[in-house]
């Protein structure tokens, strides 16, 4: 006998993630689109007969099996709270979080399984791996950087992913992010030594687009990852969903999600 399908309700389907994850979720077998939260007078995709739709996540959570949410970083805690509160799971790819939304989350784990990840990309699990193994292989010698590329409606900066991809740098180097510098301007003299940058850039439609740059003494490695369609972090998020139904409580990897060993890169 197959499995229940997983009964998903999506924080936000009428944004660009949200639709995106609808639209996967009713293409995806082993997933049921049950339940949806919208602000009033948007626009709605294409939605399942007999969706539950409110304004509140906690107003939609009966009968559902996991939430995904990529809304906002102030409804992070909110969201977090109501899902440990009516015993949902819960996939959240939302970035930009504060120390109370973080607090949130991992008391919400303490009751529900969470997968929270700045990024539901394969590719930029593998990235993250390979700048961890290229730390470790290059040595001090190499500066690094990380340049990152979104679309100008981005409110959180660096991006969630950049800064998981310092981390695996600094997590090779065995530092913390005490070593980051995020801006540069004016007379700064010459570059610390071990100084990770992490850069911004802002503009058009781009989806996003991560750089890790190895610097050497007449070499220059770049690992890049660029992702040209919401539709590889939805897939990611779906495919997350699934997973957690039937999990413990607590924080997962995307790497468990995925069946990949631990390591740098997880999510």
């Amino acid at each position: 006998m197959s499995a229940a399908p997983a009964r998903v309700a999506i924080a936000g389907v009428s944004g660009r993630m949200g639709r995106a994850l609808a639209r996967l979720c009713q293409q995806t077998p082993g997933v049921s689109l049950v339940a949806a939260t919208a602000r009033p007078g948007r626009e709605l995709p294409p939605l399942p007969t007999g969706i539950r739709i409110a304004e509140r996540l906690a107003d939609v959570l009966a009968g559902v099996d996991v939430a995904i949410d990529f809304t906002a970083a102030e409804l992070a805690a909110e969201h977090a709270r109501a899902c440990a509160e009516a015993g949902v799971g819960l996939v959240l790819g939302t970035t930009g979080l504060d120390a109370p939304a973080r607090a949130a989350l991992e008391a919400a784990s303490a009751r529900v399984p969470i997968v929270a990840a700045p990024n539901f990309s394969v590719g930029i699990y593998v990235l993250a791996r390979l700048a961890a193994e290229a730390t470790a292989a290059l040595g001090s010698d190499f500066d690094a950087e990380v340049l990152e590329l979104h679309h100008r409606m981005k409110r959180d900066a660096p991006s969630g992913t950049a800064l998981r991809l310092a981390e695996a740098v600094t997590g090779a180097r065995g530092v913390g992010p005490e070593v980051y510098r995020t801006t540069r301007d004016g007379l700064i003299g010459a570059r610390p030594p071990g100084e990770v940058g992490l850069q911004t850039l802002r503009g058009g439609d781009v989806v996003g687009e991560h750089t890790v740059y190895f610097f050497g003494e007449g070499e220059r490695l770049e690992l890049t990852h660029r992702a040209t369609s919401r539709d590889t972090f939805a897939s990611g998020a779906v495919r997350a969903a699934r997973w957690l139904v039937g999990q413990p409580a607590g924080l997962h990897g995307l790497g468990a999600v995925l069946g990949l060993p631990a390591g740098a890169g997880r999510g």
